[in-house]
C-alpha cells in the first residue's frame, strides 16, 4: 500500500458524509418546495454513488481486485449512470430555463461558461466512475490505470471550476449566497478537488495485484 492511499479514502469517506448532511440540509431548509426535493435526491444519490465508488477504490488501491460479479461492483455499475441522468436533467431544466428568458439581464459570457462547464463536469464525473468499475476486475491493466487517472485530473480541474461558479454567482441569474453557504460551498468545493486529486495519486501508486 502508498502513503497516498489512506489521505485520499479519508477525504473520499468525509465527502460521502458530507454530500447526506448537504441532502439533510437542503431537505430542511426547502422542504419539498420548488425543486428542492429534487436537488437532495441528487446529493443523495451523489453520495451512494461515491461511497460504492470508494469502497471499490479501496480493494484496487489496496492490490486487489474485484471479481465482476462483486455486489459492490455491480451496484456501482447498476447506479452511477443514474446519477448522471439526474445530473443532466438538471443542467438541461437549468438550459431550457435560461433559452426561456429566465435570465435576460444575466452576463452571457458568464452563463455560455457555466452551461459549458456544468456538462463537461458532470461527464467527466461518469468517466470516472465508469473507468474504475472497467478497471476493478482487471487492475494491472496499464491503460486504464492511465486512463482512470487522467480522468480524476479532468474531473478535478472541473470540480474547481464549478466550485468557483457556486461562490461567485452571476449577476441576473443566482443570488448571492449567505454567509453559512459560502463557507458549505467553499469546503464542499475545497473537499472535492483534494479528494480527486489524492484519488489519482493513490491510483497512480496502487500496487499491482499479489499473485
Amino acid at each position: 500500500m502508498t502513503r497516498w492511499r489512506t489521505p485520499a479514502l479519508a477525504a473520499l469517506w468525509v465527502q460521502v458524509a458530507g454530500l447526506v448532511g448537504l441532502a439533510a440540509s437542503l431537505l430542511w431548509r426547502g422542504g419539498l418546495a420548488e425543486l428542492g426535493w429534487l436537488n437532495a435526491a441528487e446529493a443523495l444519490l451523489a453520495a451512494l454513488v461515491l461511497g460504492l465508488w470508494t469502497a471499490v477504490l479501496g480493494r484496487f488501491t489496496a492490490g486487489w481486485g474485484t471479481p465482476p460479479e462483486d455486489g459492490t461492483l455491480r451496484a456501482l455499475r447498476g447506479v452511477f449512470p443514474w446519477l448522471t441522468s439526474l445530473r443532466l436533467a438538471l443542467w438541461f431544466l437549468t438550459l431550457v430555463s435560461v433559452l426561456g428568458g429566465a435570465a435576460p439581464q444575466a452576463n452571457p459570457v458568464a452563463l455560455t461558461a457555466l452551461l459549458s462547464v456544468w456538462p463537461a463536469s458532470v461527464l467527466a464525473g461518469n468517466a470516472v466512475y465508469g473507468t474504475l468499475a472497467r478497471l476493478a476486475p482487471e487492475p494491472a491493466d496499464l491503460g486504464r490505470r492511465a486512463r482512470l487517472a487522467d480522468w480524476l485530473n479532468v474531473a478535478a480541474a472541473l470540480s474547481l471550476a464549478m466550485a468557483v461558479f457556486n461562490l461567485v454567482p452571476i449577476r441576473g441569474f443566482s443570488s448571492v449566497p449567505a454567509d453559512v453557504d459560502l463557507w458549505v460551498y467553499g469546503l464542499s468545493g475545497a473537499l472535492d478537488v483534494a479528494a480527486t486529486l489524492l484519488a489519482r495519486q493513490a491510483v497512480l501508486t496502487a500496487p499491482f495485484p499479489r499473485g
